[in-house]
């Protein structure tokens, strides 16, 4: 079974998958020319990818609303400028979070960012004792 070495341990290909298809986040990469290279592929997933999407330029994915916005947001993270955004919209009548994150190599170079998409609407909130409780006994 061939693995992967990663900071922090190793993990076979058949493990990585399950991770990124068991969890219900949303992942893509996007590379230093902002073309999306890699998108977690799950049930999950609110804002679908196919791998259609793969090669294309990251804002012919984005709807058009949000199309100037992240191209701010890529190019303070291209300029340095931005280490990471985090959002949160309604989708469907859900909270969604949305970040973006730089990635950069050990010597500070721009490698590209990765997009994380989750819906939030079942996340605990302090000071909700009650919705706690009542989530604590209806797991799915």
């Amino acid at each position: 079974m061939q693995s992967i070495t990663l900071n922090g341990g190793q993990l076979s290909l058949d493990e990585l998958n399950a991770i990124f298809t068991t969890i219900p986040v949303e992942f893509d990469f996007i590379d230093e020319d902002d073309i999306i290279r890699w998108s977690s592929a799950n049930r999950h997933r609110l804002f679908k990818r196919t791998d259609k999407d793969l090669g294309k330029h990251v804002l012919d994915v984005h709807p058009g609303h949000s199309q100037k916005r992240v191209k701010q947001v890529l190019a303070e993270m291209h300029g340095g400028k931005r280490d990471s955004i985090k959002i949160l919209i309604n989708y469907h009548q859900q909270p969604v979070s949305i970040a973006f994150y730089a990635l950069h190599d050990n010597n500070g170079q721009y490698l590209g960012c990765v997009e994380v998409t989750q819906p939030v609407g079942d996340f605990q909130q302090r000071g909700s004792f009650w919705r706690n409780i009542k989530q604590m006994f209806n797991k799915k």
